[in-house]
């Protein structure tokens, strides 16, 4: 299988290199897209824009940060422009655009969603119209309504691939069902810095959504972060909450085990779904919105 590039007018080649021996498939998808279908965002509806801040994570890797919703955004710059994993909601692309013109004059050329939810792929539409190419898990499309949604991806990945521009390197994994089922996650190799997207959020007393109808699984998440944890990195870029280390992660993975275990226990003594919910609200800090998303998924997958 050969380099395969896009190509927009007159724009300059840049390509999405697959790794064979892993079987990458990554599909370039044709058509335009329609309007319709219904966004899931994750925490709120992005009516306001969100006061953003800019944090340096390396001299080429910026983290635009808000309060825990919507999603962080990630923006790695070379010399050919920039790459942006996350986008938030449309409502905060002008204040995305303005933090990245403090470092840069540089355009944003790709963009990364971790998963289709609206807090991080809210802002796609509005930058394809700025000619950036947006990169999305094949699942995570579907979620998006397979291109009939404005803002749908234009390049898919099934499991792994490499994005080259400007003299960077980043790196595209697919693992398996965890937030969602299209989560993927970021490997930058030079900054030894993953972005998780929501496999991995990060914050006191922050729980995990498990979007069952977004095909995610509360039972095969900790696989999932297993093999994601397996990557060479230091720093974590969570979906939501400050920049963090390996070790947290690592401590979130735990998380997903014990969740687990005391929803599998707690139906073994028979207990009813009110009781379950009122631990899960006590124990792990659920929201409503976490037990009308989660509680239903985690009793059947627990029982």
């Amino acid at each position: 299988m050969g380099q395969l590039v896009r190509t927009k007018g007159a724009r300059l080649r840049h390509a999405i290199l697959p790794l064979m021996r892993n079987g990458l498939i990554i599909r370039l998808c044709a058509g335009s897209c329609l309007a319709g279908g219904v966004w899931l965002a994750y925490t709120q509806q992005g009516n306001q824009p969100a006061k953003l801040d800019l944090i340096k994570v390396a001299d080429d890797l910026y983290v635009i940060h808000n309060d825990f919703s919507p999603g962080n955004s990630t923006a790695l710059l070379t010399s050919d422009g920039v790459i942006l994993v996350d986008d938030k909601f449309p409502v905060d692309h002008d204040g995305i655009l303005a933090q990245l013109k403090k470092v840069t004059d540089k355009p944003i050329r790709y963009v990364i969603n971790t998963h289709h939810h609206r807090d991080h792929t809210g802002g796609n539409a509005l930058l394809q119209r700025m000619n950036a190419t947006v990169i999305a898990s094949k699942q995570a499309r579907e979620n998006m309504g397979g291109g009939r949604q404005p803002g749908s991806p234009d390049i898919t990945i099934e499991q792994r691939g490499q994005l080259h521009l400007g003299g960077q390197t980043v790196q595209l994994y697919y693992f398996g069902r965890a937030h969602t089922n299209g989560d993927i996650v970021v490997l930058l190799p030079a900054q030894h810095t993953l972005v998780a997207g929501d496999m991995f959020t990060f914050g006191p007393d922050v729980p995990e959504l498990i979007d069952y109808g977004g095909g995610g699984s509360g039972k095969e998440w900790t696989a999932t972060i297993d093999e994601a944890l397996k990557l060479n990195f230091q720093t974590v870029v969570p979906g939501h909450g400050p920049v963090a280390s390996k070790a947290d992660m690592m401590k979130f993975r735990d998380s997903t085990i014990t969740l687990r275990d005391r929803v599998h226990d707690m139906l073994a003594q028979n207990k009813n779904k009110a009781e379950v919910a009122e631990m899960l609200k006590q124990e792990f800090h659920f929201p409503q919105m976490h037990l009308s998303r989660s509680l239903d998924g985690l009793m059947t997958e627990m029982r």
